[in-house]
């Protein structure tokens, strides 16, 4: 029964506010007349009368509607007018809510009427409360609500709806937050906006996460990081851990034997293209075999501890310069022509997109077998070294940090403890073999892509400012690896910190995960850490100003400890590489990988003996071990050019000997006299005698030859 009383006085209302609105309907027409005949007199132009009428058309089929939708409702609910007029007052003001019609003023043109103003304000507000009424506080449902609180419902959604349209008039409007949007956007707009509070709850989760985190001032803890020392080491068992069974765990037969392969390949093709009747070293080829390509590998190997400035001078007959001993490896022709034929991949068969393809298989089978010998221990750096190269080279790049500033540039993964490199990438501009990893940008992925296999295993890298930022930093703490490594200040996501700082004077802040650091020694210094505290420890030297012990924070120290190992590699390697100049940058390349693979040769080679030699008397006991498996004696030179003239023959004591007996001649063996046949004095001829002189090696005539050659300057 209160259901049914509620709908009578929702019915009694309506009507009486209805044949309100028929009358003020009626004034309103009676004003457009009036402003008709106003607007006739005053000889307005013709497009304002079309839209006064428009209007006036518009205005009268709406009443129209509104009389017919009220005839009905009469005939529905006659007899309930005198029920209670409580309801009148509050069914006026939901209906008065609607807009009204445009006000036009004494002067004929349209205007805002008077009580616009707070209809808009007590629309937007019962807007406000539909929008964020809670569902039970609004009927079930239209069947189950009486006819009355139907209707009544059902103007009010169309009021707001009118007004929805009033204001995606000419397709644009104002969203939340004062972005401004099309209409099709406005339409959209609520699908934007999460269903329910939990969907809510997760993207605000989201953004959080995925924002700037805090940064505040006060002590920082690190989380604690499991590493496993026992597996790292030596992996490869060695039955005879000699200098050449290491070296030969990354240069194994399989890998020579490409290159020997490749090399007599790329031989013929050079004979092949060159002209018809044009002699020369080529012309003289014999294959190569895996001995002579051991061979040959210590001949350079040899050439990086005994330096000299071209390589004709490693088989020169100057007495002062010449080296005998490459003469029993190679005869000059033969080294030569193998370093011109040294080839390492089939040109019809490689991928010519790859700016690599000439190294690639050496690349890929050296640092594989670098990771495969050697398992890091926990601290690992991550450094940058140049090999140079100032020719012509599309992935040449410029480091002036560097001492040679142009060449090709490696990206160098090493383990702190003792050196070895574990992996390496060649810069190759936008075509470098990098994970790309989105946020990271160019500088992460290449430590993403250089840690890939030891991430969450408890590693800590250290690295430099052109790599650490705190996003990187955050993504390796969250894959279970420590971070540590100068940062610059203005790299996103930093903290803020004080401009200036007196020297000595430091700023720790923390985000509750990674902290960061601002110490000022000689200049500013800015640092990120994951694994370090916010204390400051001793450096064991004294301020020779203040005489005061110099203290710092516990990340610089640690850092200035652990991040020489690249460094440290390309100091060693430089007093005794191997790599020469050449006109091939692939040839240059080569060569330079073999200096790191002999590097960490001597690594495995101390950690499996515990012998500690030098980098020098490591590769010295390599050459002669390899010589003693591969090497096979060469039989002498019987021709060539006579030695240059010796310094030393006019000073000493010199003595007349036999000349010795080859197996041919006996005891008849001669040779030509040195001053016969080169005199400056006399005609020259040529001599035979059987005397030299031993320490000149020199053969002369007794009479008066040998007189004239140790005290003549001139002879």
């Amino acid at each position: 029964m209160s259901s049914l009383r509620y709908s009578e006085k929702e019915a009694l209302g309506l009507n009486m506010i209805v044949r309100e609105e028929e009358e003020e309907a009626l004034r309103i027409k009676n004003e457009e007349e009036e402003m008709d005949i106003t607007v006739k007199e005053e000889k307005e132009p013709f497009g304002v009368k079309e839209e006064v009428e428009a209007f006036r058309i518009q205005k009268e089929g709406a009443i129209t509607l509104k009389e017919e939708n009220v005839g009905e409702e009469e005939r529905e609910h006659f007899g309930v007018k005198e029920e209670e007029e409580g309801m009148e007052e509050e069914t006026e003001y939901l209906i008065n809510t609607r807009e009204r019609p445009d006000y036009c003023g004494s002067s004929g043109e349209p205007q805002q009427h008077p009580d616009a103003d707070e209809a808009e304000k007590s629309l937007s507000r019962s807007e406000h409360q539909m929008d964020n009424a809670s569902p039970s506080a609004l009927p079930e449902s239209l069947c189950r609500a009486s006819p009355g609180s139907a209707l009544l419902l059902g103007m009010k959604r169309l009021s707001v709806l009118l007004v929805d349209c009033r204001k995606t008039t000419g397709l644009n409007g104002t969203v939340r937050g004062g972005e401004e949007k099309k209409g099709s956007d406005l339409t959209h707009q609520s699908n934007e906006h999460p269903s329910t509070p939990q969907d809510a709850a997760a993207n605000l989760v989201d953004v959080e996460e995925d924002g700037p985190r805090c940064w505040r001032s006060c002590h920082f803890k690190p989380s604690e990081i499991d590493f496993n020392d026992s597996l790292s080491g030596v992996q490869s068992t060695l039955p005879t851990p000699s200098e050449a069974e290491c070296f030969k765990l990354f240069f194994d037969k399989e890998l020579v034997e490409s290159v020997v392969q490749e090399t007599n390949r790329y031989s013929h093709e050079l004979k092949e293209k060159t002209p018809p009747g044009v002699k020369g070293k080529l012309s003289k080829w014999v294959n190569t075999t895996i001995s002579e390509m051991y061979t040959f590998l210590v001949a350079v190997m040899l050439m990086g501890l005994v330096k000299k400035g071209s390589v004709r001078d490693y088989w020169t007959t100057n007495p002062m310069l010449q080296t005998p001993f490459f003469q029993t490896l190679f005869s000059q022709d033969r080294f030569l022509v193998l370093l011109r034929a040294l080839h390492f991949v089939n040109n019809a068969t490689a991928n010519l997109d790859d700016p690599l393809h000439k190294i690639r298989n050496i690349l890929s089978s050296l640092t594989r077998a670098f990771g495969r010998v050697f398992v890091p221990h926990k601290d690992l750096c991550i450094g940058e070294s140049l090999m140079a190269w100032k020719g012509k080279l599309p992935f040449r790049r410029y480091v002036p940090s560097k001492r040679h500033r142009f060449g090709v540039k490696f990206f160098v993964l090493c383990d702190c403890l003792t050196g070895y490199v574990q992996d390496l990438i060649i810069y190759t501009d936008t075509t470098t073999d990098i994970k790309h990893v989105e946020g990271l940008g160019i500088s992460g992925s290449v430590v993403i892509t250089m840690l890939q296999p030891y991430l969450r295993k408890g590693h800590t890298v250290f690295v430099d400012s052109w790599y650490s930022s705190p996003t990187l930093f955050q993504y390796l703490l969250r894959a279970n690896t420590g971070a540590c490594g100068m940062v610059r200040s203005k790299r996103k996501g930093m903290p803020i910190f004080k401009k200036k700082l007196s020297k000595g004077e430091v700023e720790f802040q923390t985000n509750g995960e990674i902290m960061a650091v601002k110490w000022h020694d000689k200049r500013h210094v800015h640092v990120l850490s994951t694994v370090h505290t916010s204390t400051m420890s001793d450096t064991g030297k004294l301020d020779y100003v203040t005489g005061e012990r110099k203290i710092m924070p516990d990340c610089v120290l640690e850092y200035n400890k652990k991040m020489g190992a690249v460094d440290k590699v390309e100091m060693q390697n430089t007093f005794v590489e191997c790599a020469r100049k050449s006109l091939k940058w692939y040839r240059k390349l080569f060569f330079h990988l073999i200096d790191i693979a002999l590097f960490n040769g001597h690594v495995v080679h101390r950690q499996v003996t515990g012998q500690v030699i030098s980098y020098q008397q490591y590769r010295v006991n390599l050459i002669r071990q390899i010589l003693e498996n591969h090497h096979t004696p060469r039989r002498p030179s019987t021709g060539g050019r006579p030695p240059s003239d010796n310094p030393l023959r006019l000073t000493g004591r010199h003595f007349p000997s036999d000349v010795p007996q080859t197996t041919l001649q006996g005891k008849s063996t001669r040779r030509h006299c040195k001053v016969c046949q080169t005199s400056t004095r006399r005609q020259k001829r040529r001599k035979m005698t059987k005397y030299m002189c031993e320490p000149c090696n020199t053969a002369l005539c007794i009479i008066p030859c040998f007189g004239e050659y140790h005290t003549l300057k001139h002879y």
